[in-house]
């Protein structure tokens, strides 16, 4: 091969982006010649504390509708097991190629590291590593100071249309999709998880625009109603089966078709609106949180407060985090919602919001290790959004309200009937509805009578909710109220804070 031809070869890495639409780099680079798609299966990332085999699964499903999807169009998924640099040596060896495309990835220290491993290396070998927004979030901010209107205009940029025609790289080899044991994990036990790939994003995105999501607003809080109502698209942005872009823009043309039927006297459930506006606010969110993560990737590991060190670094209890893990608690509403999690690798937010503020006040568990545990099961994880979400659940950003949560009145609130409660802790199923929130207050005839003995078929509670919920008030109460939580909390709000509640406030 000649050195002309060699260099009109580009390589495409995907990463968080498993699709073809509304892909730029993939786009770039079919302009400019010959294109090598590659997917990398890294050792260290999959042996990580923060992966588990559901991820490994989802993705394996989502490489084999690209690969097809690439064949389709004449080209070819190359996938390798190696870490990246290693991976483009072999490959900058045997094509010479002279850029790399990719998308920006607000990813957790390890990815951050390897990307800057792949800089070195490309730098070294003078390939052009060019990298390119796919979100909200803005790479290098200043000031969070007029962001809001830097998303929109990112959400509203024209979608990048998928090629229809690929030039593939010749004589490379296209690799097998590895088995999960070939990067050191074991089968996943999510057997009810959602399964990856763009043609199931779509249909769930589209199931929810036009169906599911007319009582969004209002059913998303509960696990039961929730499972149906709240969109599911969380796994297919996390791992870019769809981008956010096409996400806002199908869901704007949503609003629009919503507002003419209004207009026009058609019949519409009047749900809609408010149900579309709010997650119009949630796919905000969704940048705002990765946005956090961008500016202060630190807080992977550390209190984004730095006045709150040593809260509870110093008391944690192992057996408290175990149970937890397990879905043994005594609280049947944090128990059912982690057994979920085991099963589906899935629940709504008011749930995953319950189970981190209980971790935190009720157990007084650190947030590092419960945030590790909760990545590893949320199929949806996204790092951006779970470390930013675990510091202000469990209350060391010194700038959100305490949401310290009651497991019995989320029962009464969100499950009453117990139907949630009882498909995932079977062992209640004959405990009546009046004790189901908390199942050790029943009488001990009434425990023998339903076949359901505290602390033999179903646990006791691990604490007491009234003396923990008090504590927790108390300790963090105590710790707000310091000068230097106060100063420390004042940077926070400057660098993190949402500006639309700073102006609500100067109103």
């Amino acid at each position: 091969m000649s050195d002309s031809k060699k260099h009109r070869v580009s390589v495409v890495w995907f990463k968080r982006d498993l699709r073809l639409s509304d892909h730029r780099p993939l786009h770039e680079a079919c302009q400019r010649g010959k294109v090598l798609c590659l997917y990398c299966f890294e050792p260290s990332y999959w042996q990580a504390e923060d992966t588990d085999a559901s991820h490994f699964r989802f993705v394996t499903e989502s490489l084999m509708e690209l690969r097809e999807e690439l064949r389709a169009r004449g080209g070819e998924l190359v996938v390798r097991v190696g870490e990246v640099p290693d991976v483009l040596e072999e490959l900058w060896k045997g094509t010479g190629f002279k850029n790399l495309w990719s998308h920006e990835e607000t990813g957790n220290f390890r990815t951050f590291r390897r990307d800057k491993e792949v800089k070195s290396w490309s730098e070294g070998r003078g390939v052009e590593w060019q990298e390119i927004p796919q979100t909200g979030v803005v790479r290098g901010l200043k000031s969070r100071d007029g962001w809001s209107s830097l998303w929109k205009r990112r959400m509203a940029q024209p979608l990048t249309g998928t090629p229809e025609r690929i030039k593939p790289a010749s004589g490379v080899d296209s690799g097998h999709l590895p088995e999960p044991r070939e990067v050191g994990l074991e089968e996943t036990t999510k057997v009810n998880a959602q399964k990856g790939g763009t043609k199931l994003a779509w249909e769930t995105m589209q199931s929810f625009l036009l169906e599911r999501g007319v009582g969004y607003r209002k059913e998303m809080s509960s696990p039961l109603t929730g499972e149906t109502s709240c969109s599911r698209l969380s796994p297919y942005l996390a791992w870019g089966n769809i981008s956010v872009r096409e996400v806002f823009q199908s869901t704007r043309d949503r609003v629009m078709d919503v507002r003419c039927a209004k207009e026009e006297g058609r019949p519409l459930d009047k749900r809609w609106a408010q149900s579309l506006s709010s997650f119009e606010g949630r796919l905000r969110w969704h940048c705002h949180f990765m946005q956090k993560f961008e500016d202060e990737p630190e807080i992977e590991f550390e209190n984004m407060n730095r006045a709150y060190d040593g809260l509870r670094e110093n008391e944690f209890r192992t057996d408290r985090f175990e149970a937890w893990c397990r879905g043994e608690t005594g609280y049947p509403m944090v128990d059912a919602c982690m057994r979920a999690l085991h099963q589906t690798g899935w629940i709504n937010f008011r749930m995953r919001a319950m189970l981190v503020s209980f971790a935190s006040y009720h157990l007084w568990l650190h947030w590092r290790q419960t945030a590790v545990f909760l990545a590893r099961h949320f199929l949806d994880y996204e790092p951006g959004i779970h470390f930013s979400q675990f510091q202000m659940q469990s209350g060391v950003t010194g700038i959100n309200t305490l949401r310290i949560y009651s497991p019995a009145k989320q029962v009464a609130d969100q499950d009453p009937d117990g139907v949630f409660l009882r498909r995932f802790c079977p062992e209640l199923e004959g405990v009546p509805k009046v004790y189901l929130a908390e199942p050790h207050r029943m009488p001990g005839v009434l425990q023998h009578k339903v076949g359901c003995q505290i602390g033999k078929d179903y646990p006791r509670p691990i604490v007491m909710h009234r003396e923990a919920y008090a504590l927790a008030r108390q300790r963090m109460g105590e710790i707000r109220k310091r000068p230097e939580v106060r100063a420390e909390s004042f940077k926070v709000q400057e660098r993190h804070g949402s500006r639309r509640r700073a102006r609500r406030r100067s109103r």
